[in-house]
C-alpha cells in the first residue's frame, strides 16, 4: 500500500461534500433541463433552496462514518451517528437535515427501536438506490491493510446499515476496490482493466449469484468510457450512479470537470456527484480541487478537522 497521507483523507471527504454540493441545487432536473444552463461553477439556491456550498444527506452521512471511524471500527457507533443526523441534525451543513431517501428513512428508524445495524436495512431487490455508496467511501482508509476477503465483509457490514441487498454490497465493493487502486498509485485506467479481472473473479469465489455478477457487465467486460453520455444513466439506481461515477472519472482530467460532467447527467445529481467526487477527490488530489469551492464548502474546517483526526487515528 502505497503511503497514505492527511492530504489523501482531505481529498476523499472534500471530494465527496463538494460533488454533493456543487449538485444540490439542481437534484431533479433532466438532463435536457440542464443543457439549456449547464452547471459550471458551485452555485446556490435552485431546488431546495439553499446557500451555495450545501451538502445533502451523501456529505452529512459520509461525515457520519468518518466520524465513527475516529473511534474503534463498530457498527453501533456508526449507526448511532447516522440516528443523530437524522434526528438531532449532526453533521447536517446548516442545521438542519433537508434530504433524505426512503430506504435509508426506513432503516434509521429500524435503528432506533433497537434492530442490529446490519439486519437494518431493507433486503429486497426494490430497494437498491444509492444510499448506501453515496456514503461509504471513508471506510476505505480502514479496510486498506485488510486482506481481501476480509474488506468485502466490513463492507457489507456498513453498506447493510442502510442497503441489506448484495447488488448494494457489491458497487461498495468495487468502488472501494477502484479507491484502493488509486491509493497504490495506479493510472485510473489500470485501475479499472485490473478490475475488470480480479473483481467478478473473487465474487465468483465467494458464490456471489452469478446472475447479480452479471449486472455490473458494462464495467466488468465492457469499456464504459467509450459509451456516449446518451447511453449513461444519473438515476438513483445503485448501478447506474456507480457507473456514471465511473464514467465520469474516466472521461476528465480534473477534480472540477469530473464533479461537473457528473452534475450535468441530471436527476441524482448530488449523489453521482459526490460519488465521482469522491475518487476524483484521491485520484486528481485534494489541491486539485478549486481553492473557492473549498472555502464556499458548509463547514469546511470542521472538516478538515475531521480528515486530520482520522488520519490520527487510522495511520
Amino acid at each position: 500500500m502505497a503511503e497514505v497521507n492527511l492530504n489523501t483523507y482531505l481529498g476523499a471527504l472534500f471530494g465527496v461534500g463538494i460533488g454533493d454540493a456543487i449538485g444540490v441545487p439542481v437534484e431533479f432536473k433532466s438532463r435536457e433541463e440542464i443543457k439549456k444552463s449547464p452547471v459550471v461553477d458551485m452555485i446556490g439556491y435552485g431546488t431546495y433552496n439553499l446557500p451555495p456550498g450545501t451538502f445533502s444527506d451523501d456529505g452529512s452521512l459520509t461525515f457520519c462514518l468518518a466520524e465513527a471511524l475516529t473511534k474503534d471500527y463498530d457498527l453501533n457507533i456508526i449507526a448511532d451517528n447516522f440516528i443523530f443526523w437524522r434526528y438531532s441534525n449532526y453533521w447536517a451543513a446548516r442545521g438542519k437535515v433537508f434530504d433524505i431517501g426512503n430506504t435509508t428513512q426506513r432503516a434509521i428508524d429500524r435503528l432506533l427501536k433497537g434492530i442490529e445495524p446490519t439486519l437494518a436495512g431493507d433486503f429486497d431487490e426494490d430497494s437498491n438506490g444509492n444510499g448506501a455508496l453515496m456514503r461509504i467511501l471513508p471506510i476505505i482508509f480502514y479496510v486498506k491493510d485488510k486482506p481481501i476477503h476480509e474488506r468485502f465483509k466490513i463492507i457489507k457490514e456498513v453498506a447493510s446499515i442502510t442497503h441489506g441487498h448484495i447488488r448494494s454490497t457489491i458497487a461498495c465493493f468495487y468502488y472501494i476496490e477502484f479507491g484502493l487502486g488509486i491509493i497504490n498509485g495506479l493510472d485510473k485506467f489500470q485501475v479499472y482493466a485490473n478490475l475488470q479481472k480480479s473483481a467478478p473473479e473473487f465474487l465468483a469465489s465467494i458464490s456471489i449469484n452469478q446472475k447479480e455478477i452479471e449486472l455490473f457487465n458494462r464495467l466488468f467486460s465492457n469499456q464504459i468510457n467509450l459509451l456516449n453520455e446518451a447511453e449513461i444513466s444519473s438515476s438513483g439506481y445503485v448501478i447506474h450512479s456507480l457507473e456514471a461515477s465511473i464514467w465520469c472519472l474516466l472521461q476528465s482530467e480534473n477534480y472540477k470537470d469530473a464533479v461537473l460532467k457528473a452534475t450535468n447527467l441530471g436527476k441524482d445529481t448530488d449523489t453521482v456527484a459526490a460519488i465521482t467526487g469522491g475518487l476524483a477527490g484521491l485520484y486528481y488530489g485534494y489541491n486539485n480541487i478549486p481553492k473557492n469551492w473549498i472555502s464556499t464548502l458548509a463547514r469546511n474546517k470542521d472538516i478538515e478537522t475531521l480528515a486530520l483526526r482520522m488520519f490520527q487515528h487510522l495511520k
